[in-house]
């Protein structure tokens, strides 16, 4: 498992998961590596196998502790039961981006006839309640209703049996609420230049963090004058402090209130770049066009090699072309905002960049 990981990061797929097939042989009750193998199936496309090895993490402890529900004791929904007139609780696991990305299956679900419950966290409920009138919203948490089955979000992917070619995607599945939408368009203010929203790192809790968030220092010499630049992040690390003050880049914090703020500030920006992280799930479920700046071994999710999304219509991903190597990766952003810049309609009143590159 160990070496299959090791291999891994040096973009050694194959390898990886061979050594992933030759632990298990040698402890068929290995969850993390079936759990580390369905990993590799997924991110290599082979999604036949590797929906099916993804069910292994609640055969592993530290996932279960993390995300199990030991109050359902009711089935879990396979996708071969009947739903029609059954009642079916879909609930949110891992984190808020994977919760944002698999609820495009609720609507799958609410076809087969399904009474839903859709429990979510916290920070997503005023977002969701788009979704008022068809399903019945819950917080984590609140106290379940009474239901039939259940199904966490990221196994209705195998219920329905979802390949590269099947994904059901849209361009827009969630949508920000016009109020909110009116109030930050007079929080903005006049328009000074292409409007680019802006999340550079994400959950300093999340195992992989340090390669996939960007320090803002690093991602300002991506971001050419003539933007506007606003940032997408409610929180800022303190050593993005400096930088941010000194930066020119509008920041909003506190205003942020939860994900429906969110959603209606990416939904007034001309582009929204973003490491991986739920920024850039909720910009793309939105149908803004986003950009998605990738490490060097990209999350399953986003398979190999290619610049599109099978998920997200809307983006273009940016991959590192080798370990730790930002510099490349913005180069390329900085040329295609550039391009934009040059596409976008000149401004009836010039105004000074709002942006000033610094370094610290």
């Amino acid at each position: 498992g160990n070496r299959g990981n090791a291999l891994r990061a040096l973009r050694r797929f194959e390898e990886a998961l061979a050594s992933y097939y030759q632990a298990i042989a040698m402890k068929p009750d290995y969850a993390e590596a079936y759990w580390n193998k369905s990993l590799a199936c997924l991110r290599m496309g082979d999604f036949a196998q590797g929906w099916a090895l993804y069910e292994s993490r609640w055969q592993w402890e530290e996932f279960v502790v993390n995300n199990a529900r030991p109050d359902l004791l009711l089935p879990r929904w396979s996708g071969v039961e009947p739903l029609a007139g059954k009642t079916i609780l879909l609930h949110s696991e891992q984190g808020l981006g994977d919760t944002l990305q698999f609820v495009r299956y609720v609507d799958q679900v609410l076809a087969l006839g399904a009474d839903v419950l859709l429990e979510v966290p916290k920070p997503l409920l005023e977002l969701f309640k788009a979704f008022s009138g068809r399903v019945r919203l819950l917080a984590k948490g609140d106290a379940l209703p009474a239901h039939d089955f259940h199904c966490p979000l990221l196994s209705l992917p195998l219920a329905f049996k979802t390949r590269l070619d099947t994904i059901p995607k849209a361009n827009a599945y969630l949508a920000s609420d016009p109020e909110k939408r009116g109030a930050w368009v007079a929080r903005l203010g006049e328009k000074t230049g292409p409007r680019i929203g802006l999340a550079w790192s994400g959950n300093p809790q999340h195992k992989n963090d340090h390669n996939r968030s960007l320090l803002l220092s690093q991602l300002l010499p991506g971001l050419p004058s003539g933007g506007e630049y606003i940032s997408l992040q409610k929180e800022v690390r303190a050593a993005d402090k400096a930088a941010l003050e000194a930066s020119g880049i509008r920041h909003f914090g506190d205003e942020l209130k939860d994900f429906a703020d969110t959603a209606a500030l990416c939904d007034l920006m001309d582009v929204v770049i973003s490491v991986d992280t739920s920024v850039a799930h909720l910009a793309a479920a939105l149908g803004r066009p986003t950009w998605i700046l990738l490490p060097y071994v990209p999350d399953w999710r986003w398979l190999l090699e290619r610049e599109d999304s099978t998920w997200y219509p809307t983006t273009r991903l940016y991959r590192q072309p080798a370990s730790g190597d930002w510099a490349s990766v913005l180069a390329r952003v900085h040329d295609d905002l550039l391009s934009l810049q040059a596409r976008t309609p000149p401004l009836a009143k010039e105004k000074e960049p709002v942006l000033r590159i610094i370094t610290v």
